[in-house]
């Protein structure tokens, strides 16, 4: 994992994000926020797991899906099955270790 502060690439109301290997981070100070990393570090994972072009395409196929199930963009986003284990998972700082495989299929909801 390489960690990159670049403020510019991150959109504008998100402090972050994972692209394999990268985690980018719109603020130095992030870089030391060890719950903040373990959420991107989860997402990482999950890239891993679907080889990382797959996990990108059922992000956003996901996203698309849960914005017009929610009608409102952060509900959508934080209903993404991959967002839901990520901040479920955040403060358990050893959770990766123990994680089995896509463990984000147990965080799909269908309602």
């Amino acid at each position: 994992m390489f960690l990159i502060v670049a403020k510019y690439l991150i959109p504008k109301g998100y402090r972050g994000m994972a692209v394999f290997p990268f985690v980018i981070v719109k603020y130095d100070f992030d870089k030391t926020n060890g719950i903040f990393v373990n959420h991107e570090k989860i997402h990482l994972r999950q890239q891993l797991e679907l080889l990382v072009i797959p996990f990108f395409i059922w992000y956003f196929l996901e996203y698309l899906i849960r914005l017009i199930q929610y009608k409102n963009g952060a509900l959508a986003y934080r209903n993404i099955s991959f967002e839901r284990e990520a901040y479920a998972k955040e403060t358990e700082m050893n959770y990766l270790k123990n994680r089995s495989f896509f463990q984000f299929l147990n965080y799909i909801k269908l309602k």
